[in-house]
């Protein structure tokens, strides 16, 4: 093996990595040794600011291979029969800090990146269909109730409970996240999902609305509340560990990707809005359609290179694939790519990681990290008549929707069948097993439990109450709290 010699970052040659300048042996430091300053200033600007939010994760790269043939629907390149899309994919926790256990009960991201020959597309989901709001003006009120107090630091059940019973949309998420989903045995053996409603534009520019389905090769499994209570204390990085161990050994896991599809025209006369992310399309209506395989074959070789600096962005579309009216999506589009020119910087873009396969044109300038450049000759500005870059003005819109309304604030539109606690009973009482629904009800006995406040307590049995009568008299029994009469509620009004 060739040996290198050490150099400063400007390339020079080091003398020593083990002594620094000094007068004599035991004087003092001296400020000229730049080498010593260099290693000291770098050490301390090697981390970036840990994401608000998905701060604990890890990934791989990959393939997907398109097997089926959804070109009715879309034009995407990456979307065509027979094509195959180098990937990325970032698993990750949603509330946990970058130094949390892996195994807290939690929502876990599932972040994709395809470098496509169009760009990159960016997928960014969850392992549940769902989500806790639905207007992004909550997202950060949400994630600071599922923080930490500003007085001790410490998490806090009051606060998750009091923000979760006053937004009765949460009801259907966080009954997910109490069941057995909020615990997967690993990465790979959960499902994900895109979990907004996205456009899809064919190559006539026919608009289709469609929602994201990953289904695990590996199944889906869960592990007990003792082994994640007993993984966290043994081994934190659990999930990390699993998937890098069984990519390095060969054990690559793969999700078949399908996709609901539903016409243009029944949104707007469907039983419930299609753009509520705390909603699902059940498949009697929308059946899944196989579009085709991701398969985890090569592990990053450098995690903060490869996976930490990694910027996915809902904001990140290609030909043939839009937004919808989903006003989540919509906040989720100006709030990611922000964040990551604060977190990561303004050039993100221009990292291994995250440049797309294909050339970039366009007319951004300067910041910091710039390191790809045009040529001298290339005009800053548009329009111009030096032959710089012009947009492609295809022959029909990509995408979009009417609207007539006027500029409100308001909830979404409403439809014949929305509530907030209709589909999260059906989950418990239809989806779930007697076994599962049997550890819901520890689950959410042990966090509610946790409540300090009598009102807030009160409040969350009736928050489970109207996802299910009896779930809630089950979890009132187990709590020992008596039934508040009408006379007393009245009176705390």
């Amino acid at each position: 093996m060739t040996q290198h010699i050490s150099t400063t970052q400007s390339g020079a040659p080091v003398a020593s990595d083990a002594h620094s300048q000094s007068t004599g042996a035991d004087g003092a430091i001296a400020l000229t040794d730049h080498y010593l300053v260099e290693k000291l200033a770098q050490f301390n600007r090697e981390r970036v600011p840990e994401r608000v939010v998905h701060a604990k994760g890890g990934g791989a790269f990959g393939t997907f291979t398109t097997t089926g043939d959804v070109s009715a629907y879309t034009k995407a390149a990456l979307f065509q029969p027979g094509v195959e899309t180098e990937m990325l994919i970032r698993f990750s926790s949603v509330a946990g800090e970058q130094g949390s256990p892996d195994t807290w009960r939690d929502p876990r991201g599932f972040a994709v990146k395809f470098y496509t020959t169009e760009g990159n597309y960016d997928l960014v989901g969850n392992n549940t269909p769902v989500f806790f709001i639905r207007d992004g003006i909550k997202f950060p009120d949400f994630i600071h109730s599922q923080k930490r107090l500003p007085g001790s630091n410490l998490r806090d059940a009051d606060m998750q409970w009091d923000f979760w019973t006053l937004s009765p949309e949460s009801a259907h998420q966080v009954t997910w996240l109490m069941g057995d989903r909020g615990l997967p045995a690993s990465w790979r053996e959960m499902q994900g999902y895109g979990s907004h409603t996205y456009q899809w534009i064919n190559a006539a520019g026919e608009r289709f609305w469609v929602k994201y389905h990953f289904k695990s090769h590996q199944g889906v499994n869960a592990m007990t509340a003792d082994e994640a209570e007993q993984l966290a204390g043994s081994d934190a990085d659990y999930y990390i560990r699993d998937l890098y161990e069984n990519i390095e050994a060969g054990n690559f896991p793969s999700w078949d990707l399908h996709v609901q599809v539903m016409p243009y025209e029944d949104a707007k006369n469907y039983r419930f809005n299609p753009f509520d992310l705390t909603k699902i399309w059940p498949h009697a209506d929308y059946p899944l359609v196989k579009v085709g395989t991701m398969t985890l074959n090569r592990n990053p070789e450098n995690y903060f290179a490869q996976i930490e600096q990694a910027a996915f962005s809902p904001s990140n579309f290609v030909p043939g694939i839009a937004a919808s009216p989903d006003k989540m999506l919509q906040a989720r589009i100006f709030s990611y790519a922000d964040a990551h020119r604060y977190r990561v910087g303004t050039n993100h873009a221009q990292l291994p990681v995250n440049a797309p396969k294909n050339e970039v044109h366009n007319y951004s300038q300067n910041g910091a990290a710039r390191y790809t450049f045009n040529s001298a000759s290339t005009p800053v500005y548009a329009p111009n008549s030096k032959g710089g870059p012009a947009a492609a003005e295809p022959a029909q819109v990509g995408g979009g929707w009417e609207n007539d309304g006027e500029l409100t604030l308001s909830a979404h539109s409403l439809h014949a069948a929305d509530d907030d606690f209709g589909q999260a009973g059906t989950l418990y009482r239809e989806v779930f097993d007697d076994a599962e629904r049997a550890r819901f009800l520890d689950t959410i006995t042990g966090g509610v439990a946790g409540v300090q406040d009598p009102g807030i307590k009160e409040r969350a049995i009736g928050y489970w109450t109207k996802v299910d009568a009896d779930l809630g008299a089950k979890l009132r029994a187990n709590l020992g709290t008596a039934a508040v009469s009408d006379a007393e509620a009245a009176n705390k009004l």
